[in-house]
This record gives C-alpha cells, sequence and structure tokens, in this order.
C-alpha cells in the first residue's frame, strides 16, 4: 500500500494534502477496482468535514466520498471527467478530486502510520 506521509487521511480513505487537494487513498482505489466514472462537486461549493461530496463508481460498486475538512471547493480535476482511471494508476498525482480552501480540518484525520496501521 502507498501512503505518502505528507498527507492526512480520513477514516472513510479521503487524503488531505496541505494545500487542500483532496483524493481517494491508494487503499481505497485498490479496494474499488477499475473505475468508470466519478461525479466531482461543483466549484464555489462550501462543505462541511464529514459530508457526502462527490462519487466514485467502479465495476464493482459506487462509493460516496466525504470533505476530510470544511472549506470552499476551489477546484475540480476536470481530467477525470474523460479518464476516471486516473484514480486507479496516480491516485495522489493525476487522480486526484478536487482542491478545498480549508477552514477546518476534519477532526478524525490520521497520519500516514495510523491510516496504514488501521487498513491492514
Amino acid at each position: 500500500m502507498n501512503t505518502p506521509t505528507d498527507l492526512k487521511y480520513a477514516a472513510s480513505h479521503e487524503w488531505l494534502s496541505p494545500d487542500g487537494t483532496v483524493g481517494i487513498s491508494d487503499f481505497a482505489q485498490d479496494q474499488l477496482g477499475d473505475v468508470v466514472y466519478v461525479e466531482l462537486p461543483e466549484v464555489g461549493r462550501e462543505v462541511k468535514a464529514g459530508e457526502t461530496i462527490a462519487v466514485v463508481e467502479s465495476v464493482k460498486t459506487a462509493s460516496d466520498i466525504y470533505a476530510p475538512a470544511s472549506g470552499t471547493i476551489t477546484a475540480v480535476n476536470d481530467a477525470l471527467g474523460n479518464a476516471p482511471e486516473l484514480v486507479n494508476s496516480g491516485p495522489y498525482e493525476d487522480g486526484w478530486l478536487f482542491k478545498l480552501d480549508v477552514t477546518e480540518e476534519g477532526g478524525e484525520l490520521m497520519d500516514a502510520a495510523a491510516y496504514e496501521a488501521a487498513n491492514n
């Protein structure tokens, strides 16, 4: 499992970078299987930590994506519209989902070591 140490992780498998970028973990994309569609939030939407904000659909299932922090959506990864498989091939690079202007982090975020321990 690839778990970058500079990110924070939610128990629901979202990651949050210091600059507010959000995606799903390598563990999550592996569990989902081949991603075939991603429903992203609207830019400008204000969200609260823990709120359902997006959906990732795979050949196996659909999975809700929760905001790991409160804030305002400042960008979405439009490339996922034509290439949702980027979530599988690069969950921490080209497969990011959206960016937040974070006003408050969710209280349950874990560092990489705690996230890995929780998922082994």
